[in-house]
């Protein structure tokens, strides 16, 4: 059971990092590269606390869908998603922010079980765990590109 843990300081308020991080818009945006988009429920705008929300996207060559659901928030400090379906077996992805001296330190914990048992495990070392270091790693810099831009207009509402 891998737990990644990401710290990516911000030069921008926490209240539009935190928006930022739970815009379904921004995730898009910052996984068009592997054509994800959000197919049912909370489609566009800002995901809330109760809400979920069904992604497609291209993984490893296949197509899949995940959905994710909040189950904690408290605005702007911290938000939790977790896997109510898709390819592992669970996750627990915990976004949290905290105030810095010029701006926002933005702190990913992603918990996550591969599925199929010792198969996965070894999936793990020689390339999920990598994989999802760097794919969370991209999003967090493409949210900090928008964020530190005038583009955080374009996903947040004024």
């Amino acid at each position: 059971m891998p737990v990644l843990k990401l710290v990516t300081e911000i030069r921008a308020p926490i209240e539009r990092v935190f928006d930022l991080s739970r815009s379904i818009d921004m995730h898009a945006a910052s996984m068009a590269g592997r054509g994800e988009t959000a197919v049912a429920g909370i489609t566009t705008g800002l995901i809330g606390l109760g809400e979920s929300v069904t992604w497609r996207a291209r993984h490893f060559g296949v197509w899949q869908r995940l959905s994710s659901r909040i189950t904690s928030l408290s605005s702007p400090h911290h938000f939790r998603d977790e896997m109510v379906s898709g390819a592992f077996a669970r996750f627990v992805h915990d976004h949290d922010f905290a105030e810095i001296q010029g701006g926002t330190r933005m702190t990913d914990t992603f918990d996550y079980t591969s599925p199929l048992g010792p198969l996965g495990g070894l999936a793990d070392l020689l390339v999920l765990e990598r994989y999802m270091r760097r794919l969370l790693d991209e999003r967090n810099q493409v949210i900090r590109e928008v964020a530190e831009s005038a583009r955080w207009r374009e996903f947040l509402p004024a």
